[in-house]
């Protein structure tokens, strides 16, 4: 089975997140386009690969990432897709070996390691169709209901907007809920709204401080019982700062952002974090992934997958979870799309895996057509 073609698809859906009419009229001017979490932001991008085999068969992967897709585009479209077309299915391992040997030169992470990313994850989805089951069967899963946990957007750090965003995710049904908050004040209105004992609460603060503040705002927090604290260090793979900011209680998390394995390597032979959180269309897809988990497993760290995403990249942290324990929850953003890509981004606490051989991918193909921003086929 020969891979005969790749489109390259990036989209881009309206949505809202419930935030209350003076919140919208009051977010910040200053507009994070590489946080997809910013509370400025009214879309939420796709960056999206169609590999199609000459059998005519369909694999879908996603890459990395939000504000910077146009460059991860042609990362896929000039370079990296070109080196999978006229390659075999059943060599995909030794032609990804061969793609990242070649590519080494642009490092570890970057828009070269997000397109790998992507080609992979559509790779997986192809074997799994070969083999006639779904991923998580063929990545030796076991089938399962999955929890999702409420990723919410940035409410700029007001406490009462977060509260009332906290409280209606709780009422919805989640038990387990992220902010991305950085104020204090905000935080302790999360934990007013979501206490202990009603749910776990999680706060990513996207990589803000130095040690010394992190560690000053951990001691604050730890009353406030957090399950993680999440990438509090700048820069995010300063791992040697990351084990200082952890001796103050609150548990961590990082791996985002760690320059793929070696870099996630580097933050559990630290001991830096409790909680490891790689990211499958930013690490090297699901190779790179069960890379991840045996490393965290010969280390005793949980891992709980990184997802603030809506294509295939969602459904294949889905997949992968069902090798993890079951109070793992799969990370989904707390937004409601103005049309739904897949029936499943209609999100409620619970998720079914799709039954169906692969991934399970079965995008609204006049949504792509109608938010599609840019396309390109590769043959």
């Amino acid at each position: 089975m020969i891979i005969s073609s790749i489109e390259v698809i990036r989209i881009s859906i309206p949505f809202s997140t419930g935030a209350s009419q003076r919140q919208n009229h009051g977010q910040a001017k200053d507009d994070d386009a590489f946080n997809a979490a910013s509370p400025s932001h009214q879309r939420m991008q796709s960056l999206m690969l169609k590999i199609t085999t000459d059998t005519g068969l369909v694999g879908w992967g996603e890459a990395f990432g939000h504000g910077s897709n146009p460059v991860t585009y042609q990362a896929l479209s000039a370079v990296v897709g070109p080196m999978f077309i006229g390659t075999s299915l059943a060599d995909r391992e030794k032609t990804l070996e061969k793609a990242r040997r070649a590519l080494h030169g642009f490092g570890s992470t970057g828009a070269m390691v997000y397109a790998l990313s992507g080609i992979d994850i559509a790779l997986w989805d192809l074997a799994a169709q070969v083999a006639g089951v779904p991923l998580y069967q063929l990545l030796g899963g076991t089938a399962r209901t999955l929890e999702l946990y409420a990723s919410l957007v940035s409410y700029g750090n007001d406490p009462d907007e977060v509260y009332r965003q906290v409280s209606r995710a709780r009422d919805l049904g989640f038990r387990k809920i992220k902010l991305h908050e950085t104020h204090v004040d905000a935080i302790a209105a999360a934990r007013r709204a979501l206490p202990v004992a009603a749910g776990e609460l999680m706060v990513d603060v996207n990589c803000p401080w130095s040690v010394a503040e992190a560690s000053e705002v951990a001691e604050r927090l730890r009353a406030l019982e957090l399950t993680w604290l999440e990438e509090p260090v700048w820069p995010p793979d300063d791992a040697a700062g990351l084990a200082l900011v952890r001796r103050n209680g609150v548990p961590l998390s990082a791996g985002e952002n760690a320059a793929g394995v070696q870099g996630i390597k580097t933050l559990l032979e630290q001991q830096a974090i409790d909680v490891v959180q790689p990211s499958v269309a930013k690490i090297g897809g699901i190779g790179a992934m069960l890379q991840v988990f045996a490393l965290a497993r010969q280390h005793g760290v949980k891992v709980v997958p990184h997802c603030f995403y809506f294509g295939p990249g969602l459904l294949a942290v889905a997949h992968l979870c069902t090798l993890l324990p079951q109070e793992v929850a799969v990370e989904v953003p707390f937004i409601e799309f103005e049309r739904l890509l897949y029936p499943a981004l209609a999100f409620k606490p619970r998720m079914e895996l799709p039954t169906d051989a692969g991934l399970g991918f079965k995008p609204d193909l006049q949504v792509i057509e109608d938010y599609c921003l840019e396309r390109t086929l590769i043959d």
